[in-house]
């Protein structure tokens, strides 16, 4: 008996060392994914998207990689980008990713959610509920306001 275990043993060292460290992590035991400083523009009756910024914290590395709300028909994560000196904006299809440990903030200008097919206005000083969904960490809802970001003299945003 002695003799099966040993051998058994070793198999299980080897593929102890050889494992994936990037591999998810099974459902709910990463920690939460803080989020913080939820805003959406407000839209003028008629209006059917708007932009949405926050900012993100993951413990461990993941990615953001879809946003649902009431509010809308459809979400989508965007980049923003100069190419050719013209502001470029596209999809981020695989979702933006979260490095371990690091603040990643979504302004305009830059990385931000759209929210598309809105069908009744958002109107400044409301809250809607936005539910963030990750590759690795459980979602999470937060209620984000309606208002205008801030933006210093010189037209650069300063924050939520």
């Amino acid at each position: 008996m002695i003799r099966t275990l040993i051998p058994l043993a070793a198999v299980a060292a080897l593929l102890g060392a050889c494992s994936n460290d990037g591999a998810k992590a099974p459902a709910g035991s990463q920690a939460a994914v803080v989020v913080a400083d939820a805003l959406c523009r407000p839209t003028p009756v008629g209006r059917q998207a708007t932009g949405c910024y926050l900012t993100l914290t993951s413990p461990a590395a993941d990615t953001l990689v879809s946003i649902s709300t009431p509010a809308a028909g459809r979400t989508e994560i965007h980049e923003s980008k100069i190419e050719s000196n013209m502001m470029m904006m596209r999809q981020l299809k695989a979702g933006l990713p979260l490095p371990a440990g690091q603040t990643v903030e979504l302004k305009p200008g830059g990385n931000h959610i759209m929210l598309l097919a809105i069908e009744q206005p958002l109107t400044e000083g409301q809250t809607i509920p936005l539910t963030l969904n990750f590759a690795a960490a459980a979602p999470v809802t937060v209620q984000a306001t309606i208002g205008q970001p801030k933006i210093d003299e010189y037209g650069t945003p300063t924050g939520h």
